[in-house]
């Protein structure tokens, strides 16, 4: 007499999940799960509106870019154009030196901002003295909740002719620089103040990933014979590297978008040569001399270069390192 095999309903190829023996998800379970946790989904409502709002509703003005834009006429522009405000910034020579400027100082910030939280990070992490460590962490975090007015306001002090820098220059050596209005002196006076602002907080990221870094790596590379910077080297730094890369690329994508609020603070005409950059040309050109459509095509142009940058450094990352934003 033929056997019939019962198979039990939990085995059947397709209701359940193996790893978890669960039920799969079902088409229309993300309504139950809406249903359910609707509390949890109503604190994403405020950023979803914020970036609907003021970040992907407004790409709709960059039609501008194309159309003839006067003030008091349609939003969307008076009359197609097509390339011409395109042209006009190609042929305008003095874009192209804001342009090279925002590259510049773009390369300089990434060469001197960027490694310096993760030194200090390290830095910190080699004290003992747990009191000492959080008086250095909170006087290097302040300068990040200045506002950028008061830092605009203490640099153009300080680097003045009668400021605290000229006033020791001509202590040691007897002479005074005007600083502010010298082309060749903003780089170095922007670059600094920028390392001085954002050291300490951006230091915060890598003292939480140095907290996950596990202690018998440093235990086996001390039996090894290792010293403190070959631990460094060798356990410390592979360690957070995911996290180095992470805001690496972050940083790449925001490469063409430099400080405009502090330079717009500190620059002035005399100056132009080496800091005027693209948003602050766009500033001028855009609101001062209300010429939108130009303004927008600009801003189209540079957005283009930061989305190329930021997928080119995470398609890179991802080759090389292994580690990427996706």
């Amino acid at each position: 007499m033929a056997m019939r095999l019962e198979v039990p309903p939990e085995a059947v190829p397709g209701d359940t999940d193996r790893r978890t023996e669960k039920p799969r998800n079902k088409p229309g379970s993300w309504k139950l799960a809406i249903k359910r946790d609707w509390r949890l989904y109503t604190l994403v409502l405020l950023p979803l509106a914020y970036f609907a709002i003021f970040r992907y509703l407004p790409m709709a003005g960059n039609v501008i870019a194309f159309r003839q834009f006067q003030p008091g006429g349609s939003i969307f522009g008076e009359k197609w154009v097509g390339l011409k405000y395109v042209t006009l910034f190609i042929n305008d020579p003095s874009f192209w030196q804001a342009f090279q400027n925002t590259i510049i100082l773009g390369v300089l910030t990434l060469l001197f901002c960027f490694p310096m939280p993760i030194i200090f990070a390290l830095m910190l992490n080699e004290l003992r003295s747990q009191k000492f460590k959080k008086f250095v962490q909170t006087v290097a975090y302040l300068p990040h909740f200045m506002s950028v007015v008061i830092i605009a306001g203490m640099i153009l002090q300080n680097f003045s002719m009668t400021g605290t820098v000229n006033q020791i220059a001509n202590t040691l050596f007897g002479t005074t620089v005007n600083f502010t209005q010298d082309a060749a002196w903003f780089r170095p006076m922007y670059i600094s103040s920028e390392v001085w602002q954002t050291m300490g907080w951006g230091a915060i990221l890598y003292l939480a990933a140095l907290t996950r870094v596990d202690e018998s790596l440093y235990e086996a590379a001390r039996i090894d014979g290792a010293n403190r910077w070959q631990q460094t080297w060798h356990v410390t730094l592979p360690a957070i590297r995911p996290t180095i890369i992470t805001l690496l690329i972050l940083n790449i994508g925001t490469f063409m978008a430099v400080g405009f609020e502090k330079i717009l603070l500190i620059y002035n005409p005399l100056n132009y040569q080496t800091s005027d950059v693209i948003s602050t040309y766009l500033y001028r050109v855009g609101l001062e001399s209300s010429n939108f459509s130009y303004a927008a095509a600009i801003g189209m142009f540079e957005s283009v270069i930061g989305l190329t940058l930021i997928l080119s450094a995470n398609a890179i990352s991802k080759r090389l390192a292994g580690t990427s934003l996706w």
